[in-house]
């Protein structure tokens, strides 16, 4: 507890990160208490915290014109553009997390095939992923001018090791800048990787009007972690707003309230 206080008062993190904190915290006694009998009093105490109730924002997305140019932004004819765009095209086409982007190997493609991808989710849940032609192909010039190394990564940096969490925002961050030139809403919006996989998200559910369908390709272990991108898309209430209709009020003139003094001025002025 007074760990928890300390990441509120004096780390001046949100109750957000506080309850992200708690949850580890958690995890980590509920793997202790089948192992260590004599910690199941403290473990059912720790387990017993309550977590802080925060505001539920909306998530953040792209729209079509917005990831299209995001897309385009990567200069194709060198190499760091080429596995860039590899890997925005994919990040985007999968809704991958950062973690499933940058951990994925060549054999994660079935018979060594780009038509599908393999994916190793979050709590060790797989999922297989087709994947558009113009993907497939952004991969393919990547791993035609990947250089040989002994990292089983797909993407590597600049130096030939796998690529980080920090460097694939970074490139984002540079690509966003880019695009910004022919899409200036961009500038109004903050784009993490995570917003790319926020994106496909907002496109599928658009696309197929199915939530069911969005946490199947996202991989949601539960689909009450699909409904943030229900309270974000519009098009839902509008269609509540078509099925559902206004009341028929009856249409009227407004009729200024009888006034005795101004009724008596306006015939003065008449007769004047």
């Amino acid at each position: 507890m007074a760990f928890l206080d300390h990441t509120e008062d004096a780390r001046k993190n949100s109750p957000r990160t506080r309850n992200a904190r708690l949850a580890a915290i958690r995890a980590f006694f509920r793997y202790v208490e089948y192992r260590v009998p004599a910690c199941l009093d403290l473990a059912l105490r720790v387990r017993a915290v309550p977590t802080k109730r925060t505001d539920t924002t909306l998530i953040d997305y792209l729209t079509r014109d917005e990831i299209t140019a995001v897309l385009d932004a990567p200069d194709p004819r060198s190499r760091l553009g080429t596995r860039d765009r590899a890997m925005l095209h994919l990040a985007y086409a999968g809704g991958l997390r950062v973690a499933e982007l940058l951990s994925l190997q060549i054999q994660d493609f079935p018979e060594r095939s780009l038509a599908t991808v393999h994916i190793i989710g979050k709590g060790r849940r797989e999922r297989v992923l087709p994947l558009w032609r113009e993907t497939q192909a952004a991969l393919r010039a990547w791993l035609a001018v990947r250089p040989p190394c002994q990292a089983a990564e797909i993407f590597l940096n600049a130096k030939g090791e796998p690529m980080t969490r920090d460097g694939f925002a970074f490139r984002l961050a540079l690509h966003v800048a880019t695009a910004a030139k022919k899409q200036p809403s961009l500038l109004r919006k903050r784009v993490t990787p995570h917003v790319l996989r926020h994106s496909c998200a907002m496109h599928t559910l658009a696309a197929t009007g199915d939530i069911r369908k969005v946490a199947l390709w996202l991989g949601h272990a539960s689909i009450q972690s699909t409904e943030a991108y229900l309270r974000a898309d519009p098009e839902e209430k509008l269609q509540i707003l078509a099925a559902h209709g206004s009341p028929a009020i009856k249409p009227g003139r407004f009729r200024p309230p009888a006034d005795p003094l101004i009724m008596m001025l306006n015939d003065v002025r008449k007769r004047a």
